[in-house]
Parts: C-alpha cells; structure tokens; sequence
C-alpha cells in the first residue's frame, strides 16, 4: 500500500484522504505513513510528497481539493488568465448560496456565494500539475468582477475589462451574455462603449 502510494504521489503532487483511499489505500497506512515522514499533511484530509516544492499555482490546487463545490473565480481567475496586474493574497473561491462552507485551517481563502446561473454557468476545467481544477472563463470572470465591485474594487474590473477587449480575448457578446446572466449588464455596457 505504501508503494502504492508513492506511485500515486509522483502522479499528482497533493492528494486528498478520499483519492488515496479511492486507490485501496486504507487510513492506517496514510496514517503510518505521514508519522514516518513519508506524506506530510498539509492540511486537513490533504497530504503532499516530502519532496514536494509548491508551485506557482499551489494555493488554487490546494483550494480545489478543500472546497469541493468550489470554482475558482474573481481575482484569482483573473490572475490564473493572466488578465490585469491582480496578485491576490487569497484564493476566491465561489460556491453554491446553500452550500456548506469547509473550515480552513491552513490556507487564506475567500469564499463568495453564487446562485443559479450565475454559479452554473461559465465553468471550465484547467489542468495544472496533472489535476483538474474548476475555473470560470474570462468572459463570465470579467462579469463577476464587475458584480462584486463592491468586494473588490472597480479599478480590477475596469483594467480587466480593457485588457481582455484590447488583447481580443473575447467578444463583446460573450461579456453581455454573461453580464446578463450576473445581472451587470447595465453596469458594464457604459464601460464597454467607452473602451470600444
């Protein structure tokens, strides 16, 4: 089992208690092992190799794992699009309005609700160091920044905003039909007039 884990490790550099177990790996052994030094915990249920050196996107793997429901979303997806000059301190995560919210032990996170729509729509999945986060798309982003203005600032969603239409990473109907969906439509429309 311990072998086995190893194997596991080298796949994906953090692993959950629920993806070691899925692999037949009982408790004990994860137990026996974080004691032994062979798995370090880095919080609760989630566990890296010794050698393990975290990366740049560390914290949103680590967030991903803890936060199940969880899409990355605001200035952390603006910084993972590399949009803007945002370098959040946190990770902002959004979850579902009725959703439980995990106690964090180890990591510096912003959680906000989401309902319907506005949380359904927009997801993709990313690929970072072999794992698989949720993230919204940069239109869908865009529109949350300008809906949570009031979390955030204006200023992150105005310099957003302008340089996704000045680099053409996406179109002018992709913004307003998640703008609507955010319900910023009205918000955003000036700025985009503005700017084109």
């Amino acid at each position: 089992m311990r072998d086995r884990a190893k194997q596991l490790l080298i796949l994906k550099p953090l692993l959950s208690t629920q993806e070691i177990t899925a692999e037949g790996i009982d408790r004990k052994t994860i137990k026996r092992m974080t004691d032994d030094g062979e798995l370090i915990r880095v919080s609760r249920g989630l566990y890296c190799s010794p050698d393990y050196i975290p990366g740049n996107n560390h914290s949103i793997i680590e967030a991903q794992k803890i936060i199940k429901q969880g899409v990355v979303c605001l200035l952390s997806a603006l910084s993972f699009h590399e949009i803007g000059t945002q370098n959040p301190s946190q990770v902002w995560m959004a979850i579902p309005k009725t959703a439980w919210k995990p106690a964090i032990e180890s990591l510096p996170v912003q959680i906000v609700r989401f309902t319907g729509p506005a949380y359904e729509e927009g997801i993709i999945e990313e690929k970072i160091v072999n794992d698989n986060i949720r993230i919204y798309n940069i239109p869908k982003t865009i529109s949350d920044c300008f809906k949570f203005r009031n979390k955030i600032g204006l200023e992150p969603a105005i310099e957003a905003l302008k340089d996704v239409i000045g680099n053409k990473r996406t179109t002018v109907d992709e913004l307003l039909y998640y703008a609507d969906i955010c319900r910023v439509k009205n918000v955003i429309t000036p700025y985009l007039e503005s700017i084109i």
